[in-house]
């Protein structure tokens, strides 16, 4: 009983820095070292463009199979985030073309999407865990952080990006091993029943699933192609990857205007961020030639857009 305890004490940070590695370091991070790579591999803005869609599709894809398989395969989805994040990032270290990096960089942005449903029936399923009301939204707020993470890589190892791509996968391997050896631990209470997703819950979701379309959309460009942006208009390497790491820090700060947030409806917060969001865009935009308005910019822009998914789930939460 005590291994037990003292491994349910893992599960809350390596959660965290698994949704971190998975998101951060990986799914969000093409963006960050793509004019590298274009220098490197010739890989074009159209066909930059096909990855990020390519990636959104598999994310949505791993998100559909986890909310199916997690409430009976919940550790085997994180040993499968494991393989397509870890094992896709190790990839790009090696690839030796840019058809090679765009099969590898889509297929990896399926670790993000089986993570978050593996990790909300592991946490469930612990007996220590489970009444902590915190540990969720807590593990959830990975993302800041892990964009973090991977700009201070950045700021280190570019121009090697395939170093900075191999060391996101081996910490990736890393914290999948800890979640995976803490989840061990843990777990003893009754199985939850397989998630189906009839055509119900489809037609009563479908302002969701909309919106959430819309802001993938609306977001991709500062995903892509933000870094690039900043570059193009005269800013250096330091300052493209500050910029970076400021959407990270603005993500966490969601965190300290969680509270605030959580008193308004739903759709209020909604309206708020993805204004928020469209504003920054716009600024990063117009005014990326600057590099005080880019790095703000991207703060405010991390700000909106993770407030904006956060403002997504509670909307979900009142429909069902």
């Amino acid at each position: 009983m005590k291994r037990t305890f003292s491994l349910s004490v893992l599960l809350v940070p390596g959660g965290l820095a698994l949704v971190a590695a998975t998101y951060g370091l990986v799914r969000l991070a093409t963006g960050l070292y793509l004019p590298d790579v274009q220098d490197e591999l010739g890989l074009g803005t159209a066909a930059a463009g096909l990855v990020s869609s390519g990636a959104s599709l598999a994310y949505c894809l791993g998100a559909l199979l986890g909310l199916v398989l997690a409430t009976r395969r919940a550790r085997t989805l994180v040993v499968v985030a494991a393989l397509t994040a870890g094992g896709g990032a190790l990839g790009l270290s090696v690839a030796p073309d840019a058809p090679t990096f765009a099969v590898l960089a889509v297929s990896a942005s399926v670790g993000a999407g089986v993570v978050s449903p593996a990790l909300v029936e592991v946490l469930r399923r612990d007996p220590v865990v489970a009444g902590d009301p915190s540990a969720q939204s807590t593990v959830n707020a990975g993302t800041g952080p892990g964009l973090v993470v991977a700009g201070a890589l950045a700021l280190t190892l570019l121009p090697d990006w395939r170093a900075a791509w191999a060391w996101s996968g081996l910490l990736t391997f890393a914290v999948a091993a800890l979640v995976l050896l803490a989840a061990r631990g843990g777990g003893t209470g009754e199985q939850a029943p397989s998630v189906t997703l009839p055509r119900s819950w489809w037609s009563a979701h479908r302002r969701v699933v909309a919106a959430s379309l819309l802001l993938g959309a609306g977001s991709a460009a500062v995903w892509s192609y933000g870094r690039v942006v900043v570059l193009e208009a005269g800013g250096g390497t330091t300052t493209s990857v500050v910029a970076w790491i400021a959407l990270g820090v603005g993500g966490t700060a969601v965190v300290a205007t969680a509270g605030r947030l959580g008193r308004r409806s739903p759709r209020t917060v909604w309206a708020l961020t993805c204004g928020v969001t469209a504003a920054a865009t716009l600024a990063l935009g117009l005014g990326s030639g600057s590099a005080v308005v880019a790095v703000v910019a991207c703060a405010v822009f991390g700000w909106g857009f993770v407030a904006a998914t956060g403002a997504l789930i509670a909307w979900t939460l009142d429909v069902d």
